[in-house]
């Protein structure tokens, strides 16, 4: 039984290979109506900058095992930002500190859901 391959299936599949791996601060945001460049936008961060490049390798092979091979990163020579666009996905991992700076999550999320984000990440960084 073979299952076609969705935005949503490539969405599962990136948030899958981001958790296995211990990516952080995961949030998808759907662009349905929004914007025609893709149909989600899933932004992670990684600890340091390699984990930021392990990431994307990472999802580049879990997507390449199950028929998504037009998958492209950029970014990570350096690994502050690398950027992936699958078609459908568009995928930005960050280093934290980095991701704070840039903060396109206020760019592309509704404002009630920019709140409760916010929210939480304020009571994760008193936690920590």
């Amino acid at each position: 039984m073979s299952k076609k391959n969705t935005p949503e299936i490539l969405r599962d599949l990136i948030l899958e290979a981001l958790d296995e791996n211990k990516a952080e601060d995961i949030v998808t945001i759907p662009l349905q109506g929004k914007s025609p460049i893709a149909d989600y936008m899933i932004i992670a961060s990684g600890r340091s900058a390699r984990h930021v490049v392990g990431l994307s390798n990472n999802i580049t092979e879990t997507l390449a095992k199950n028929g998504f091979t037009k998958i492209k990163f950029d970014g990570k020579d350096n690994g502050d930002w690398v950027l992936g666009d699958s078609g459908d996905v568009i995928i930005h991992l960050f280093r934290p500190e980095v991701r704070d700076f840039y903060n396109i999550e206020k760019i592309w999320c509704d404002p009630e859901f920019l709140e409760q984000y916010q929210a939480k990440r304020e009571l994760q960084t008193l936690d920590a």
